[in-house]
């Protein structure tokens, strides 16, 4: 869904990050998804989930509202940075010893798909000042612009610990030890706004043609460049 609840949105977001990102419905208890994480996760509210259920591993393509409150520089114009946009993203929700490995599995993801496409990308931790309240752990995927001669971000991937999971109240049954929270993780796969400039930069070249990777050529009736009409 495109909207979502107000405690939905109380469980798998800071304060902070609620007020600077999501649009509310004026008279209604109700928000525009700032991504598609939080109907993936807000979906299991208040369940008690079976060992043998996890992972539960979902993705999601879904359009994005985002107030993007506070100020950005002239590099983020366009549609860098947008109020409405696309975008493939990816939740996992897992037993707490597995959220490492699942955390490495999904910015994974992200980065073989940029490099498939020919588009250098490098991976950059956060420290702990840049992590919102309730991550554990975050990395950026930041992908490079010949343009500006830098990386920027393309993609995030978030390990939420339980912190999502206590305020949603997502448990994990166990009989023989007792019940506890499940961890929660969330990836973006690809934003077509931000991939669509890193794709543009790396491939364009100086007599106004576009190179079409070879992993796409066979979608493109084997065409390799895109050329001006």
């Amino acid at each position: 869904p495109f909207m979502i609840h107000g405690d939905v949105v109380k469980g798998v977001m800071s304060f902070k990050e609620m007020e600077n990102m999501m649009y509310k419905i004026e008279g209604e208890d109700l928000y525009l998804i700032g991504t598609s994480e939080h109907s993936m996760v807000g979906r299991y509210i208040g369940q008690m989930l079976d060992k043998d259920q996890l992972p539960q591993a979902l993705t999601s393509y879904s359009p994005c509202f985002r107030k993007e409150v506070g100020a950005h520089g002239i590099e983020e114009r366009g549609v860098y940075r947008i109020h409405q946009f696309e975008k493939q993203e990816m939740v996992v929700i897992c037993e707490p010893e597995d959220s490492p490995m699942w955390f490495n599995k999904l910015w994974n993801n992200t980065v073989e798909f940029f490099r498939s496409l020919d588009i250098p990308v490098r991976t950059l931790e956060c420290c702990s000042g840049d992590l919102a309240d309730l991550k554990v752990k975050s990395l950026d995927v930041e992908a490079w612009s010949p343009r500006q001669q830098k990386y920027f971000e393309v993609g995030s991937c978030s390990n939420l610990g339980d912190a999502q999971a206590r305020r949603l109240q997502i448990r994990v049954r166990d009989k023989e030890n007792g019940n506890y929270f499940a961890h929660t993780l969330n990836n973006t796969v690809v934003a077509p706004p931000r991939m669509l400039i890193a794709f543009l930069e790396n491939h364009y070249r100086p007599d106004g043609t576009v190179i079409i990777p070879e992993v796409l050529q066979p979608y493109m009736g084997g065409q390799k460049l895109l050329t001006k009409k």
